[in-house]
């Protein structure tokens, strides 16, 4: 029975040592809060192609899980750019309290509404949604987030209107709802309504390609503005140019093109003297052609296919030393063109097609170095006179921005001067109508710019690889397509522009170099260069997983930011092949240390359970001595002098009763009992 109870308190002992073992370890392995992990454990369930070590463990602060970030128990930023994630956006997302930054752009594959939940998430400073495939209204909850300060959810498919509630975001200074299918006004607040105009610390308007009506509210902008960038090209708004814009001395991208604008330019838009781009294109405007001769840092100018006064050339024709590009197609200038605007040091485009220019077109005698194309088709040029001194080549690229096969005119002219053309004027049609200035001959257009592999020796790789330029390895790059919406430049022959964005790319986003790589830049139907691009591992195949998140952030948060020659962009990337067995991952630092801790609490325990168990069975051996009190005398030794030891109760034989009391000797007696004598 005394065994029966050593047995029971070891085993209870050994229970309690792993029990303790076991809170230890879990008290410093699993860190994350159950309500944050419970949160992440549910959206899992609802998407498709997580990451690996998502589900490895129900701690994905301590794991950790890829793209979780954490700050103590606590989960504060989810990052999962260009994952292929596939499914909805539930409200389990509306439990992680703490989170401060969400950015799952680049998932095609989610889909579906988004959840009012968002709202819950009262200390989320960046959202980005961008390059996903959402539907639905945007909800009037995002109004409740009342830290964020960037806010991008372009290149969805979202409808409806932009929600009033929007102008509760005080600190935002992004805001990105471009190329999607919003429709309805810009809401302005009205008494206690909210509205886009309350968005003082906004720097960023970037509302192009929806499909938004109604005129622009003047209410909408303030002199107390910071507005860098308004873009509200292709939509649907009528009405006229507000004048308050002229209010607003920060602006440096104006965008009205592609709408059904009526009315005047406002006098005071020459206020905005910090302009590089200015594009009113494609409107219905009237009155006269506006006054830009103070704007002296524009480098782009479109005001073509409006419904402006007759006039001359304005004066600020030839005043702009930044001009690099004057587009005023389809228009109603007339008289002669001022030779002047062909000397500017910067100027690369004049497109000037589809006006009543007359008379005789003279270049002068100083034509700009940089200048490229000069389209002058079907106006009412009657003669050309051109310097003795030009030495080059004259010709005419018809399809320059889609970069295909050119027709070209051959001229002697200045170096520099590469594309021209006249037909539709008199000067084709009179007995000069057989010189090269009417004749069209087909030539191969120049090569639009690409990395070079010339290195690498024309080496070829399977269908989904690419050579690297760097190490001219097969791989697999992240790649996607740049959006430049306003460059200050229409020269896409110039390979030092490429070099410095590739530079740009490669030092910004932590890459080696090299491992940039640029192809087919171009000018799309939204007047927007439009560049593929191709970042390459520095080391292998592949880029992990975290690099992948890391790079998309960087480009869809505009971290990146490229040469200023580049102007605003947004990017959208492509899906990533990850390798289907090279997702791996180690256990964290703090995973290893509650090992550590955890090992070094049940090897304590066990030694202390050895020192228990021997004192046990010390106590046990005692105790059996005591339940023993008659020993054989013989064993002991008669004159031992020891007292006989209790060894418990036992029978006696009659023969060895008859030799312990000397054959029954009287010498033997103790005395008398109930039972007659007693003796030893």
């Amino acid at each position: 029975m005394v065994g029966s109870n050593t047995v029971t308190a070891t085993s209870r002992l050994l229970l309690i040592c792993f029990a303790y073992s076991f809170t230890v370890f879990s008290m410093i392995s699993s860190v994350t809060d159950p309500r944050d992990a419970a949160a992440l454990r549910s959206l899992m369930d609802q998407w498709d192609n997580t990451p690996p070590s998502w589900g490895g463990s129900d701690d994905p602060c301590g794991t950790p899980w890829e793209g979780v970030s954490c700050n103590n128990s606590r989960i504060t930023a989810l990052g999962l750019s260009t994952m292929g994630l596939k499914g909805r956006l539930s409200g389990d997302i509306g439990e992680l309290a703490e989170l401060r930054s969400l950015d799952l752009s680049f998932n095609r594959g989610l889909t579906g509404s988004l959840t009012s939940r968002l709202g819950d998430l009262q200390k989320l400073n960046i959202l980005i949604l961008a390059g996903c495939g959402f539907t639905g209204t945007i909800p009037n909850e995002l109004g409740y987030l009342k830290d964020l300060s960037f806010l991008a959810l372009n290149s969805n498919n979202f409808t409806g209107k932009i929600p009033a509630s929007l102008g509760n975001l005080t600190k935002v200074y992004w805001l990105d709802l471009a190329d999607n299918q919003l429709t309805g006004p810009i809401p302005i607040s009205s008494g206690s309504s909210p509205g886009l105009d309350l968005l003082l610390k906004a720097k960023h308007f970037h509302f192009n390609k929806n499909q938004l009506s109604g005129t622009i509210p003047p209410k909408l902008f303030s002199s107390e503005m910071i507005l860098i960038h308004v873009l509200f090209d292709g939509n649907r708004f009528t009405g006229s140019i507000p004048s308050t814009l002229g209010l607003i001395q920060t602006l440096e991208v104006l965008r009205l093109d592609r709408n059904t604008l009526t009315g005047k330019v406002p006098e005071n838009l020459s206020n905005l003297t910090n302009i590089i781009e200015l594009n009113l294109a494609h409107n219905k405007l009237v009155g006269s052609l506006p006054d830009l001769s103070d704007m002296k840092s524009m480098n782009y100018v479109d005001l073509s296919n409006n419904s402006f006064d007759p006039s001359e050339s304005p004066l600020w024709f030839s005043t702009l030393p930044s001009l690099t590009t004057l587009v005023m197609e389809y228009g109603s200038l007339q008289g002669p063109l001022p030779n002047k605007l062909f000397g500017f040091p910067q100027l690369q485009q004049v497109r000037l097609k589809k006006n009543a220019f007359n008379g005789t077109l003279s270049l002068g005698d100083t034509v700009g170095p940089e200048l490229q194309l000069v389209d002058l088709q079907d106006n009412d040029i009657s003669s050309v006179t051109l310097s003795s001194g030009y030495t080059n080549t004259l010709m005419y690229i018809a399809s320059f921005f889609l970069n295909v096969q050119s027709n070209c005119l051959y001229q002697p002219i200045k170096e520099a001067l590469s594309c021209c053309r006249l037909e539709g004027n008199p000067v084709c049609t009179t007995a000069l109508s057989n010189t090269n200035y009417c004749q069209i001959q087909q030539q191969q257009v120049k090569r639009i710019y690409s990395t070079s592999l010339a290195n690498c020796g024309g080496k070829s790789c399977p269908l989904d690889q690419k050579v690297s330029p760097q190490s001219c390895e097969c791989a697999y790059p992240y790649e996607g397509t740049l959006y430049f919406r306003g460059p200050m430049f229409r020269d896409l022959s110039n390979v030092n522009t490429y070099h410095s964005l590739e530079m740009s790319l490669w030092v910004k986003l932590g890459l080696t170099p090299g491992s940039v790589s640029l192809q087919n830049p171009f000018f799309n139907n939204d007047d927007y260069l439009q560049i593929q691009l191709a970042l390459f591992p520095p080391m292998g195949k592949y880029f992990n997983r975290t690099e992948v998140q890391r790079i998309g952030f960087d480009l869809s948060n505009q971290t990146y930011k490229p040469p200023p020659l580049f102007g605003p962009y947004y990017f959208i990337a492509s899906p990533y092949t990850f390798p289907a067995d090279g997702n791996g991952h180690s256990l964290s630092s703090r995973m290893v240390t509650g090992i550590i801790t955890g090992c070094s609490a049940l090897v304590l325990c066990l030694v202390a359970l050895g020192i228990y168990a021997m004192w046990q069975k010390r106590r046990a051996e005692q105790a059996i001595g005591l339940s023993r009190p008659f020993v054989s005398w013989a064993s002991s030794g008669k004159d031992s002098g020891g007292a006989p030891q209790l060894k418990g109760a036992r029978w006696f034989s009659y023969e060895e009763l008859k030799k312990i009391t000397n054959n029954f000797s009287v010498s033997s007696e103790l005395g008398y009992g109930g039972y007659g004598k007693v003796g030893f």
